[in-house]
């Protein structure tokens, strides 16, 4: 018989036996709570039921508003020549929990949860013993958003976000890498109303890089600002 069939046959033998199976049944409760507290806020990822005629916010303000700026602004003859963002990167380093693969786990889980959809875990490439790091050893998460899903990232991140980081003053406007591309970082994570609070043991910092069609840094950042980008300098 299962042990599931045994505890439900429990109570018509005898009593002692009724109270080792609710004392096993309590166990196995409470460590099931203590492992979906530890895994961070969990979300599935599956296919999604769109609206085919759904545009993301800010896909139609980059249509209209962006894009034509841009186009007054550098004097693009052809709208092909405008440059946009390509994708942006979202990265968790995780070196710190390298050997409780729990937290590996949760790190997945907030990050699949900001990201709305699937993230791959990233590994050491080479062993540093100062680390206590092994080559192989999982060490972060990260994920690339790409079309539709960039652009919500890029509306929740801009409108929402933001302005719950404590004491946040700005964007630093020199993080560019001179092909176009900006990186920000973000000390918390649970800046994303997305992570559930009271299921996060560990609070990550965050990297995030955008790539753009960009071919200088003066029209990355003119990009970036049309999408209201909190430059500080």
């Amino acid at each position: 018989m299962s042990e599931a069939g045994k505890e439900k046959a429990a109570p018509k033998g005898d009593p002692r036996e009724v109270e080792k199976a609710e004392a096993k049944a309590a166990k196995k409760a409470a460590g099931k709570k203590r492992e979906d507290k530890s895994a961070g806020t969990q979300v599935s990822v599956g296919e999604e039921a769109r609206d085919p005629n759904y545009i993301p916010r800010f896909k139609q303000r980059y249509a209209d508003v962006v894009k034509p700026e841009l186009m007054k602004k550098f004097g693009y003859k052809n709208a092909m020549q405008v440059p946009k963002i390509n994708k942006i990167v979202l990265n968790i380093g995780a070196g710190e929990a390298a050997a409780d693969q729990k937290k590996i786990q949760a790190a997945v889980n907030d990050l699949t949860a900001i990201a709305g959809q699937k993230v791959i875990v990233t590994r050491a490439k080479k062993a540093i013993a100062t680390y206590k790091i092994r080559e192989g050893l999982p060490i972060g998460v990260k994920v690339t958003l790409r079309k539709d899903k960039m652009y919500e990232f890029l509306d929740r991140l801009i409108t929402i976000a933001l302005p719950r980081v404590r004491d946040f003053r700005g964007l630093n406007g020199k993080s560019f890498d001179g092909r176009g591309n900006y990186a920000m970082g973000l000390k918390e994570h649970i800046v994303f109303v997305e992570i559930d609070y009271d299921k996060t043991e560990t609070v990550w910092g965050m990297d995030i890089i955008f790539n753009t069609s960009a071919k200088t840094d003066a029209e990355a950042r003119a990009l970036l600002e049309g999408f209201q980008f909190p430059f500080t300098n």
